[in-house]
């Protein structure tokens, strides 16, 4: 099975190895975001009405939600219980603060 290697684009040097299959789930999840976000944009510019608009991006918002739940979901039962079973336990105190900025 290939894997695609990922980095955190600017915000740290570490990076991720990710199945094809999880990948493209991930990649497929934000081009649907992405043409949401178009679709907003040009809500806008047709002057749609406000709650017309406050729809869509809730959808989008619940959209972003899905994604960051399916990849945190993917990162404990790879990342973070790797890093247990070796003893690094500084990814709990990292995965914690990951949380603290999800439930903002």
């Amino acid at each position: 099975m290939a894997e695609k290697k990922t980095s955190c684009p600017g915000c740290c040097k570490r990076t991720k190895e990710r199945s094809d299959e999880e990948y493209k789930a991930l990649m497929n999840r934000l081009s649907r975001i992405e043409g949401q976000v178009r679709g907003l944009k040009k809500m806008l510019e047709e002057s749609a009405y406000c709650t017309d608009i406050i729809t869509q991006a809730a959808a989008v918002s619940a959209a972003l939600n899905s994604f960051n739940r399916e990849l945190l979901s993917n990162h404990i039962k790879t990342c973070v219980s790797r890093d247990i079973k070796e003893g690094k336990t500084e990814t709990v105190d990292d995965l914690l603060i990951t949380l603290q900025k999800l439930v903002k």
